[in-house]
């Protein structure tokens, strides 16, 4: 029987970014979507060429355009995913900030300002922005993912529990909801809980590699690095996958040592 590990877990801002390097193979233009999916997050399938590689041929004519038509709610929120995936996270906010300023009405841009301010740390703010991003009577089971998300960051995981819940009443079994509901329970040390939820998250999409990292951290922190590893690794090219696995790894044996202390 492999020893179970019992682990005394850091603050979950500590946790999350551990979470980039092994969900993304050390890439450090993401936000927190890219690990829970929270709000608009793209699937990360695996062989997947690196977001900012992709967004640099357009950055130019992307500033242009918002430089010439600055209050376009359209032209701001694809020059923010732009800033957000080439990591000018600082300047995503300081853009959305003034989308919203002209018009403080406009939800998808509430939900933009919440996403860049979420990437840049400001967490409480992302929360109170994206309270203001949809009403009950028209709920966004993305922004309360998002919510969540944030509320995880701050260490307030029974709240972010909540809002979890109400996001999968109107997705019942949607993935990336489920991941954050995952690591929210590993965040709390309710590795059980956090397997079986992963596990289902897993089963609905398989190809996801934030899903995936997830649900190896849960496995690898149970004893069962050797399945972990092979969630890690899969489909893969040998380089990313030695790459990742060596990641898992590295936060497996700190969480030892933690636990051992």
């Amino acid at each position: 029987m492999p020893k179970r590990l019992s682990v005394a877990f850091p603050p979950a801002k500590y946790l999350l970014s551990a979470l980039l390097v092994l969900a993304l193979g050390g890439c450090q233009t993401v936000g927190i979507e890219d690990v829970t999916g929270a709000i608009g997050g793209k699937s990360e399938t695996a062989g997947k060429t690196d977001a900012k590689a992709d967004a640099r041929p357009n950055m130019d004519a992307l500033r242009e355009r918002y430089r010439a038509k600055p209050t376009d709610p359209n032209v701001a929120l694809e020059y923010v995913k732009a800033l957000r995936e080439t990591g000018q996270r600082a300047q995503a906010v300081a853009v959305m900030e003034q989308a919203v300023l002209a018009h403080p009405s406009n939800k998808a841009l509430l939900a933009g300002y919440g996403r860049a301010l979420a990437d840049n740390g400001n967490f409480q703010q992302a929360f109170d922005v994206l309270s203001r991003a949809h009403t009950p009577e028209d709920p966004d089971w993305r922004i309360l993912s998002a919510q969540g998300a944030a509320l995880d960051q701050l260490g307030r995981s029974e709240e972010a529990q909540q809002y979890y819940a109400t996001a999968l009443k109107i997705v019942p079994d949607e993935p990336t909801v489920l991941s954050n509901l995952g690591l929210s329970y590993m965040l709390q040390n309710n590795l059980s809980k956090a397997e079986q939820t992963l596990g289902r998250a897993y089963q609905r999409n398989q190809n996801d590699a934030r899903v995936r990292a997830n649900f190896a951290l849960v496995l690898g922190l149970q004893g069962r690095q050797a399945e972990a590893e092979n969630l890690v690794k899969a489909d893969l090219p040998p380089d990313q996958a030695a790459a990742k696995i060596a990641a898992l790894r590295q936060l497996l044996t700190k969480k030892q040592q933690q636990a051992e202390k």
